[in-house]
């Protein structure tokens, strides 16, 4: 189960260098590929906001 982003990501780019597959695209809210994300879970470890986890 690939990581994803909430509504609670203010786009601040600290995810994006941590993720070792580039499976973060950029946008208003940023997205994971959950076909490329491989739950390694960096790109949560850094984000300020909490914004990114695990699905429920």
């Amino acid at each position: 189960m690939a990581y994803v982003i909430n509504e609670d990501c203010v786009a601040c780019g600290t995810c994006i260098d941590e993720c070792p597959v580039s499976a973060i695209s950029e946008g208003d809210i940023y997205s994971i590929d959950p076909d490329e994300c491989t739950e390694c879970g960096s790109c949560a470890a850094v984000c300020p906001q909490e914004a990114i986890s695990l699905p429920e």
